[in-house]
């Protein structure tokens, strides 16, 4: 899309693509520095954001201000937007095609602030990226992908349900602000990466081969 940023928020507030529209009571497009070198990508507007237009603006949005404030970034320096922009009925999870059609403004915000470094909260804005991955097995990892650095953390919405989660997710945090600083050793390689997941996929493939044949043993007996 050849819009300015300004133009581009508007066109996306205007925007009818799926069936989230229906019942969002606004089209949720991201908040922050449009020349942001950092953005961070979430999964869906919830019901505070849906009322107020702004992502990450309720309990999990305090958190993450609270998580940036420990790296020492403040929130208008960064972007935030999230992998759909209109809220998911019940704040359910975004469903494949709703985050197809929102792909094409996932895509424009990327191409017009141009950041340099993604930081991906929670498997969803994960997937888009690394599709492959497990974020059970690389949140608080950091790798390099089309000329960007891409770090990935769980989403702030999973501490508010698991108290055990602040912890975790303050140390992914750091990881970022290592980043920022120019640590290049905490660039993991997305080959050996790639290889330890094929590895854990085959075991687990393994695995279940070797349930179901103790089950055949089972029901033959």
């Amino acid at each position: 899309m050849d819009l300015s940023f300004d133009q581009l928020i508007q066109k996306c507030k205007k925007c009818t693509n799926c069936r989230l529209r229906e019942t969002a009571t606004q089209v949720v497009p991201g908040d922050g520095n449009p020349k942001a070198e950092i953005m961070f990508i979430g999964e869906g507007p919830g019901e505070n954001e849906d009322r107020e237009g702004i992502p990450f603006c309720g309990a999990a949005g305090k958190f993450l201000d609270e998580l940036l404030g420990t790296i020492e970034v403040q929130r208008k320096d960064v972007f935030i937007t999230n992998m759909v922009r209109c809220r998911p009925p019940g704040n359910r999870d975004p469903q494949d095609d709703e985050m197809k059609a929102c792909k094409k403004w996932t895509n424009a915000l990327i191409e017009t602030i141009q950041p340099k470094v993604f930081a991906l909260l929670g498997r969803f804005a994960m997937a888009k990226f690394f599709p492959k991955f497990k974020i059970s097995q690389v949140h608080g990892c950091a790798y390099r992908k089309w000329n960007r650095l891409f770090v990935i953390m769980y989403h702030p919405a999973v501490a508010l349900y698991n108290g055990s989660f602040r912890d975790v997710l303050a140390s992914d945090m750091k990881i970022l602000r290592e980043i920022l600083d120019g640590n290049e050793s905490r660039i993991e390689s997305l080959d050996e990466a790639r290889s330890d997941i094929k590895e854990l996929l085959e075991r687990k493939r393994e695995t279940n081969k070797e349930k179901k044949s103790q089950l055949g043993m089972n029901l033959a007996k």
